[in-house]
């Protein structure tokens, strides 16, 4: 499972990268295990500044997605995506994945 996450001042994003053990996507396909991270400094970049710093993809098949949103991935409450990507859009923290049923 690869988890990929912009939102960057979340306690579990390293370099792009989401570290969370397990991640909960609401019926409004938000993450709600997003934690701010007081500590981490978003600096606004232009698209024109070079590309992001990005980690290594961490495979993990014992990770579990809990998804309540009406999307064509989500099986019985899980996700069986092979991999998702959180974004944020007007301070919404949302998964990109998402594909309606």
């Amino acid at each position: 499972m690869d988890l990929r996450c912009r939102k960057l001042d979340c306690k579990f994003n390293d370099r792009h990268t989401c570290t969370a053990k397990g991640l909960v996507v609401s019926k409004t396909t938000t993450c709600k295990t997003y934690q701010k991270d007081e500590s981490k400094i978003v600096v606004k970049q232009s698209m024109f500044e070079g590309t992001p710093n990005f980690a290594p993809q961490r495979d993990c098949k014992a990770l579990t997605i809990k998804c309540s949103a009406a999307c064509l991935l989500n099986k019985d409450g899980v996700c069986e995506a092979n991999g998702i990507t959180i974004n944020q859009t007007r301070n919404k923290v949302y998964c990109q994945t998402f594909i309606k049923k």
